[in-house]
């Protein structure tokens, strides 16, 4: 650092910007279709491996995707690396399966509805080749168990259905293999017992040997089964579920409260915190996200409507109404408006890998924090600035109230998060990085690129970089001239945990992008 008004890159410089390419489309659509609300995407998620990805919709339902670019050359990266085999160029999934997580219910005590819309996925450790999520509607969570099972049939019966006589359908043989059931004794269960006597002929002298009828398995189909169902512990809806890396426990998160859960007891959590004043005309701040430390299983954060986010070690107290640290951005002096406060609430918070950064999304901006500095944040990325000007308009037509969420890459360099038009932004976090890239959620994303800004200007005289980042910024406007269409939005968007590969949702389609 030189200070002056310029950022030092670090040796060899920052990391060139990505060239990012289109890979899927899943549920794509045709022009001029009509999307149905419950097929519009709701939640992503990849698991730890980034062999499985899985999305919920509006409807209610899951539906799970395995990778196929590593499956199919049956071994790991590694194995593959030594046997000099030629891996893929980039991530490849395949449909799985699918499953109705929720159903819409009706609250009678609150004459109120329940909407079956899915609003988290968090993945579980998996076990004995089983797959485990979480995934949780406004009011109740359910823990899923997705395994291959054995598909069974009897075969090797006594009575060979060729010798049968009449419409002696009875028996199935192991050759024909017919999917009628059959009982242990070679009889028919849909059928009366005198149906033996009556169709069958026997060879002369009886039967010489009875057979043992054999259960055997020829495919496997998977099957959902929800293990537990986590309910009736949040008077709000819930915005954020998060697994601590203890594998047993994992949060809920509503407006007002944080309760802890142990996967295995489902009628019994805790309140770790409440926000809840005794008086609601006094409350003036809610819960917006929460998340656990991705190593720590003392540690979680948890962010608020009014721009701030908390970090509470549970070792402290049972009920961690005091934080160990806060984290806020301190308010220009004379920028307040009646926005202000709206634009400010964070949307969505997430932790880097390591859990030495905390990335928020806020209506206007990104940041990243570092947990160490609780002075502000050590880089701010502008996402929205082009629509300060119509703030009011977002505000009357409630686009303001948006909750566009954001992702980290899993080896900390870049940050990503939706914006409208179904376009995306990715930024660059390395030390002297300017890459700032606008994305769109079709199969030509780099069709509304725009031009790399200058590089980043200082805000403040620190001993840590800390740099406000600008994208493009013409209001209203992109690149080709094209007005921004408020009503297609891209809220929801994971990275792949160890590849540069992006799924993202637009309305019913998901999009994925490798760099």
């Amino acid at each position: 650092m030189n200070g002056g008004d310029e950022v030092v890159a670090a040796p060899g410089g920052p990391p060139q910007p990505l060239e990012w390419k289109f890979s899927q489309v899943f549920g794509e659509r045709t022009a001029g279709e009509e999307v149905q609300e419950v097929d519009i995407i709701s939640a992503i998620e990849f698991d730890k491996t980034g062999d499985h990805l899985a999305t919920g919709d509006r409807g209610g339902r899951v539906v799970l995707f395995e990778r196929t670019d590593t499956k199919d050359n049956g071994g790991t990266r590694r194995d593959l690396e030594r046997m000099d085999y030629p891996i893929s160029r980039h991530p490849e999934f395949r449909y799985k399966t699918e499953f109705q997580s929720h159903e819409p219910e009706f609250d009678y005590l609150k004459s109120l509805e329940i909407e079956e819309k899915i609003n988290k996925i968090r993945w579980c450790q998996t076990a004995n080749g089983a797959l485990f999520l979480l995934s949780t509607n406004d009011k109740t969570i359910k823990f899923w168990k997705v395994q291959e099972k054995k598909v069974k049939k009897i075969s090797e019966m006594n009575v060979d259905p060729s010798k049968a006589v009449g419409n002696g359908n009875l028996a199935s043989s192991s050759n024909l293999g017919s999917s009628k059931t059959h009982l242990a004794n070679g009889g028919c269960p849909d059928r009366s017992f005198s149906c033996l006597s009556n169709d069958i002929s026997f060879p002369p002298g009886g039967i010489p040997s009875l057979r043992l009828p054999q259960v055997t398995s020829h495919e496997t189909s998977l099957v959902a089964r929800c293990r537990r169902v986590y309910a009736h512990a949040h008077d709000y809806h819930i915005n954020s579920i998060s697994n601590n890396s203890d594998g047993e426990t994992f949060i809920s998160a509503d407006d007002l409260r944080i309760n802890l859960w142990n996967l295995e007891i489902s009628n019994q959590s805790f309140n770790i915190v409440d926000v809840k004043p005794a008086n609601m005309e006094d409350l003036t701040e809610v819960i917006t996200s929460a998340e656990f430390h991705p190593t720590h299983c003392n540690t979680l954060a948890y962010s608020s409507s009014k721009g701030s986010i908390r970090l509470i070690d549970l070792r402290q107290s049972a009920l961690c109404d005091s934080h160990a640290k806060l984290f806020e951005e301190q308010e220009a002096p004379g920028a307040r408006s009646f926005f202000t406060e709206i634009i400010a609430s964070i949307s969505d918070i997430k932790f880097g890998k390591d859990g030495r950064y905390i990335l928020s999304r806020d209506y206007m901006t990104l940041k990243l924090w570092d947990i160490n500095m609780d002075s502000g944040p050590v880089t701010t990325f502008q996402v929205h600035e082009y629509l300060r000007p119509k703030l009011c308009d977002l505000y009357e037509n409630d686009s303001i109230f948006d909750k566009f969420e954001c992702c980290l890459s899993g080896d900390g360099l870049r940050v990503g998060t939706g914006s409208y038009s179904n376009l995306f932004r990715v930024f660059g976090c390395g030390a002297g990085s300017t890459e700032a890239t606008t994305l769109e959620a079709s199969k030509n994303p780099m069709r509304r690129q725009v031009p790399t800004p200058s590089r980043p200007s200082r805000s403040l005289s620190s001993s840590i970089t800390r740099v406000v980042r600008r994208g493009a910024e013409n209001p209203g406007v992109d690149a080709n001239g094209n007005c921004f269409d408020f009503t297609t939005k891209l809220l929801h968007l994971a990275w792949h945990p160890t590849e540069n590969s992006i799924a993202c949702a637009a309305a019913n389609s998901l999009y994925m992008y490798y760099a």
